[in-house]
């Protein structure tokens, strides 16, 4: 009795240490097990991993014979499970046929204790409880890891076009009661982060814009104080740039206007795409071209020389698929009037006059005079000027005064903006009437050198003459006689008037 007694003490006593010994992990996982939420769509990963007790009590490596089996359970434990994915001792694997081939071991090798399911994408129908069972040697290791899955709706589903009516809905597996859904967008700190909070789970975006798109995140509060995210990027089909983008281009010049898609068409499964372009004018669209190509997603206008009579909005409308997006493009030409036509001559007043087509409000102007300085290589260097002297600087307007030689030269009118330059145009300034050579001036102070000579000698003959004439009557200087005196002979004319004699001289 004795003996039965002590076989029976030992029996007992060792057996608890031989169950721990047969089952080390059981204990260890079941009384924690994981719940993990993923997004449809996206990967989901299910954790299995050795103890760290184990691990270290192991060799670095397990042994080669180990098998592997995970079962899903549906929505509780109480259902019938069925084999999702098993790995023998030969390493053969079975995979249920509705979830091959998105289920795989995390670590192939089953070499470094990590035992995890992935799975890739995940579905709503894998929502529910997994169960691993590991075995190598004589012992068995378990993990209960349970899957909810997190649906987000996009209404019309991809791709999402620019200004076309957006729905967002966002909904769980979990079953308590929903209380709140929040929408979280680009969550980094700075103006673009936005969120929305609302009873249901549904967000509407009434005009999308490419601003929309990026990371968004919805966040479900339960009853139950369950709360449960999922992270998803808006893709948004439409165009890059601003907006409503403006073109400055200088009269004359070339332009190109700008239409490019945000994605490739094709990343949408999409071929067939058309670009057509149209100007407005006098409130109809003129068409200005056509252009089809698939391989690409930038659709420019160019337009070789642009004048006043070309600016205006244009259109760019393409065609993808079914669907039609648009966008204006706004072309607004810079162009200098100057006040007086053609060369200018020197001493004049002139007003350069800078216009801008199409003007948005926010644009400033800034005058520079360009010298050119020939370099080593004989190439021209613009090299801008101070506009000292010259009342205007700033503005659309130039004023100089008095044109001189040193205004000679290229004129530019720049164009800003907040963003900063936006465009210039060049005015060719040319002067006439600059300088006059030295041999007109030595030649012109000769004639009147002789001019002066001659008068002073007809003056002096007149003076003579006057002179002559008063000593023909009263002669007042006798010596003079003699000079100027001419001996003519002469005979006496007798007349008889009043008895007297009278002589003739010439």
């Amino acid at each position: 009795m004795r003996l039965v007694s002590l076989v029976l003490f030992l029996i007992f006593t060792l057996l608890p240490f031989t169950a721990g010994h047969i089952l080390p992990g059981l204990s260890e996982v079941r009384s924690r097990e994981q719940k993990v939420w993923v997004r449809e769509g996206s990967s989901a990963v299910l954790p299995c991993h050795l103890s760290p007790r184990k691990t270290r009590e192991s060799s670095k490596q397990l042994p080669d014979k180990i098998s592997v089996l995970w079962k899903r359970h549906g929505g509780s434990v109480h259902q019938e499970p069925h084999v999702v994915l098993e790995v023998g001792y030969s390493g053969l694997q079975k995979t249920a046929q509705l979830m091959k081939p998105r289920v795989s071991l995390q670590d192939s090798t089953l070499r470094n204790g990590n035992f995890s399911l992935r799975i890739v994408p995940v579905r709503s129908e894998d929502v529910g409880l997994y169960e691993a069972q590991v075995k190598y040697k004589t012992e068995v290791y378990s993990c209960h890891v349970e899957l909810g899955v997190i649906t987000v709706t996009l209404s019309p589903p991809s791709p999402v076009i620019e200004s076309e009516l957006l729905l967002m809905s966002c909904n769980s597996s979990h079953r308590a009661s929903l209380v709140e859904t929040c929408w979280f967008h680009n969550e980094h700190p700075g103006p673009a982060s936005r969120t929305f909070c609302s009873l249901s789970g549904t967000l509407s975006i009434l005009h999308p814009a490419m601003s929309d798109a990026g990371s968004w995140r919805c966040q479900l509060r339960y009853s139950d104080k369950e709360i449960i995210s999922a992270t998803f990027n808006l893709q948004i089909l439409g165009f890059d740039g601003p907006a409503s983008p403006v073109v400055y281009a200088a009269a004359g010049s070339a332009a190109d206007l700008p239409c490019s898609l945000s994605y490739l068409p094709r990343a949408f499964g999409m071929s067939v795409v058309a670009a057509h372009w149209s100007h407005l004018v006098g409130g109809h669209l003129e068409e200005r071209g056509i252009s089809k190509n698939v391989s690409s997603r930038s659709f420019p206008l160019h337009l070789p020389a642009v004048g006043p009579g070309d600016a205006g909005q244009y259109r760019c409308a393409v065609s993808v698929g079914h669907r039609t997006i648009s966008r204006d493009v706004t072309l607004a030409v810079v162009t200098v009037t100057p006040s007086i036509q053609g060369p200018v001559s020197e001493g004049n007043r002139l007003l350069l006059i800078c216009s801008l087509t199409h003007s948005q409000g926010h644009e400033r102007f800034q005058w520079t005079h360009l010298d050119s300085a020939p370099t080593k290589s004989k190439l021209a260097v613009a090299t801008p000027r101070s506009l000292e002297g010259h009342s205007s600087r700033m503005g659309p307007t130039l004023e100089i005064p008095q044109v001189s030689q040193k205004d000679t030269g290229t004129w530019e009118c720049s164009v800003y903006g907040p963003e900063g330059r936006l465009g210039a145009v060049a005015y060719d300034l040319q002067i006439t009437g600059a300088q006059v050579s030295s041999a007109p001036s030595v030649l012109s102070g000769q004639i009147t050198f002789g001019l002066t000579l001659t008068l002073f000698f007809l003056l002096a003959i007149c003076v003579v003459a006057l002179a002559l004439q008063k000593r023909a009557r009263a002669p007042a200087f006798p010596a003079l006689e003699g000079m100027f005196a001419v001996n003519v002979p002469w005979k006496p004319v007798e007349e008889k008037q009043k008895g007297k004699i009278q002589q003739t001289e010439c």
